[in-house]
């Protein structure tokens, strides 16, 4: 019998945030110090929003100003897709593929516990691949 893999078993705990009164200029320098590409975007620690590293692109590319200039609040997407640590990894893996996201923020009552991104499904699909593999 085959154990249910859970969001919370492959999400990256705890990620980096950022609040919703920063910069472009400022999202920048923290995807770039942490290695990431999608940060949580809070207010006063609740979820507003999430801001990608494609986000960032589309909006200096379209814009004439400088991203010190260029508030968060014009590039986030406002209702970021979450889902509960609990659920099972399959659910929001479809969802991920079906509406062609790049992450998912985990939330566990109302908090930021984690993020689910593409790479961390691809790891998943990496393990069950590794785990189905005949014995020689």
């Amino acid at each position: 019998m085959t154990q249910t893999l859970l969001v919370q078993d492959l999400m990256t705990r705890s990620p980096h945030t950022i609040d919703v009164s920063k910069t472009l200029a400022a999202v920048k320098r923290v995807m770039k110090k942490r290695g990431v590409r999608h940060l949580p975007v809070v207010d006063e620690g609740e979820l507003v929003g999430l801001i990608s590293e494609r986000d960032v692109e589309l909006v200096e590319s379209l814009s004439s100003r400088d991203a010190t200039e260029i508030g968060l609040v014009e590039a986030m997407s406002r209702a970021p897709w979450t889902v509960a640590p609990s659920a099972p990894l399959e659910i929001a893996a479809r969802h991920m593929a079906r509406h062609k996201l790049g992450s998912s923020v985990v939330v566990d009552n109302g908090k930021v516990v984690g993020i689910f991104t593409s790479t961390d499904a691809l790891r998943a699909l990496a393990q069950l691949l590794a785990e189905a593999r005949p014995a020689p």
